[in-house]
């Protein structure tokens, strides 16, 4: 009981939290004609209930694409109507076609911001305390202690309650779907991320590991046995939910296909915005979009992101298991962030999920890896003037982390799981023996960089000649982070030896 009690205190913190970030301002507030995605998840709302479902992903004069015209998957363009639905009997002007563009209210914001918190209620937190409450060997205050860490990570509530978006209705279902797959039930968890995937479309950064995951375990049951009918078993739910989601638009061959230009626009370019992946970061010195021609880009990034996840993929394949499983869920969404063609700046809370997973086995490096992920989208949360709400739920996370997982006295070989490395290493230079020590290095310069970069921001003019200096630092610093941490993930994987025998693993 006492457990329960204390997990609701922490859900209650969560809440509280969330719901103080959202008193502030939002994307886009008072700035037209765009607005922003505040306006655009309103927008979605005014096109679905309006419209007939053929009309949600054309172009029309009631449907101005290149106004926030819809463009992810069909779960979140039902959400967007549920929402409307429930908005016209509160007040039918929010979502009057055309006449409701750029609404803005008291009573709206508190609907809108309600619509999200809700959505945490509903799906993300119940995922984030039962897995929490699922961890073997640790005690229940870590258990506790972890919960409060994923809930109060600063990332995910600022750019759902201060920039406004619904990114914890995906990452809520990737979550059912890790624990459901992680405790064997595997056509629930199935379905589950079939459903992440289905409300956004950057779910796909996950989708490589649990299909290694899953089929190593067909693998594991003998393909001609019982792997093979867990096989067809997941073949069906997998195509099952998708015909359900997408039933709609399987009218026509035009509907589908045009559904599919929407949720893969490959012509707006290799990255938008400042975004601290390799191509944006490598465009400071070679400006890849203005030499190569755009179908070079597309199979060049490509080619990066799939080699740098093979590796992991095989081996988890291989040797399935749950920690290998959310190790490689890590691995794989870094490479997608910094590779892969077409990225935003926001998918970075994609890599940080599942970090979240494996806070309680590597707090010190789970812990930094989170709060460069939320510096990472700084110029996105100045622009929304977040700045307070960033500096404090930041400082609010790492404290707590600190304090909960005492992080810095967890910097030994072992803690950082890194002994298996080091001791391959050792065997052709005995001197190396100073790696924990180098990585406490590193930390303390990447945080100093940090502090000193968003006072810059915050307090200095760019020259006239380079507007987005601070910008592009700030991307540029955040990409070698994260490209360190790419290495250091991939080390604790192809040097885990025990990944099926001894391991803290979900029951």
């Amino acid at each position: 009981m006492e457990k329960w009690y204390l997990m609701t205190v922490v859900v209650l913190i969560g809440l509280t939290v969330r719901w103080t970030v959202s008193l502030n301002s939002y994307s886009g507030a008072g700035k037209p004609p765009m607005f922003g995605d505040y306006e655009a998840q309103r927008h979605w709302q005014e096109i679905t209930f309006n419209l007939p479902i053929k009309q949600w992903y054309f172009n029309s004069s009631d449907n101005n694409l290149q106004y926030w015209g819809l463009d992810y998957p069909p779960l979140t363009a039902y959400h967007s109507f549920l929402c409307a639905y429930v908005a016209k009997f509160i007040n039918q002007d929010w979502i009057a076609l055309h006449t409701s563009r750029g609404y803005e209210s008291q009573a709206h914001k508190l609907f809108m911001r309600a619509t999200v918190l809700i959505a945490d209620l509903l799906i993300y937190i119940p995922a984030v305390v039962l897995y929490c409450c699922c961890l073997k060997e640790i005690s229940t205050k870590k258990k506790i202690a972890s919960a409060l860490c994923i809930l109060l990570y600063p990332g995910l509530i600022l750019i759902d309650h201060g920039h406004f978006q619904y990114n914890s209705v995906s990452l809520g279902f990737a979550l059912w779907g890790v624990l459901g797959v992680s405790c064997d039930w595997d056509l629930l968890g199935s379905l589950a991320f079939c459903l992440a995937i289905n409300y956004k479309q950057m779910e796909l950064y996950h989708s490589l590991p649990f299909f290694c995951f899953l089929l190593g375990k067909c693998f594991k049951k003998d393909l001609k046995g019982k792997g093979f009918v867990l096989l067809i078993k997941l073949v069906c739910t997998v195509v099952a939910s998708f015909i359900l989601c997408w039933l709609p638009f399987f009218t026509e061959r035009e509907q589908t296909l045009q559904v599919l230009r929407r949720l893969f626009p490959v012509d707006r370019g290799l990255f938008e915005d400042k975004v601290a992946n390799i191509w944006c970061s490598f465009s400071v010195f070679l400006k890849i979009k203005d030499i190569l021609p755009h179908h070079i880009q597309i199979i060049i990034s490509f080619c990066f992101t799939f080699l740098s996840l093979l590796p992991s993929c095989l081996k988890l394949t291989l040797q399935p298991s749950p920690k290998g499983f959310k190790f490689t869920l890590v691995s794989c969404a870094l490479s997608f962030f910094l590779f892969s063609f077409q990225v935003h700046e926001k998918s970075i809370l994609l890599v940080s999920l599942p970090v979240c997973l494996v806070l309680n086995e590597i707090p010190f490096m789970s812990t930094w890896f989170l709060l460069v992920s939320t510096f990472s989208m700084l110029p996105l949360l100045l622009k929304d003037e977040l700045l307070m709400p960033s500096v404090v739920t930041m400082m609010a996370f790492f404290i707590v982390c600190a304090f909960s997982f005492s992080i810095f006295e967890k910097t030994s070989e072992e803690e950082l799981q890194l002994k298996s490395f080091s001791t391959s290493v050792r065997k052709y230079l005995p001197w190396f023996t100073f790696l924990s020590r180098i990585i406490q290095y590193l930390f303390l310069v990447s945080v100093i960089t940090m502090v000193l970069l968003t006072l810059m921001t915050v307090t200095l003019d760019p020259p006239q000649k380079l507007p987005d200096l601070f910008s592009v630092l700030v991307c540029f610093v955040s990409c070698l982070n994260f490209l360190f941490f790419l290495v250091y993930f991939n080390i604790i994987i192809m040097w885990d030896s025990k990944n099926g025998r001894n391991q803290k693993k979900i029951n």
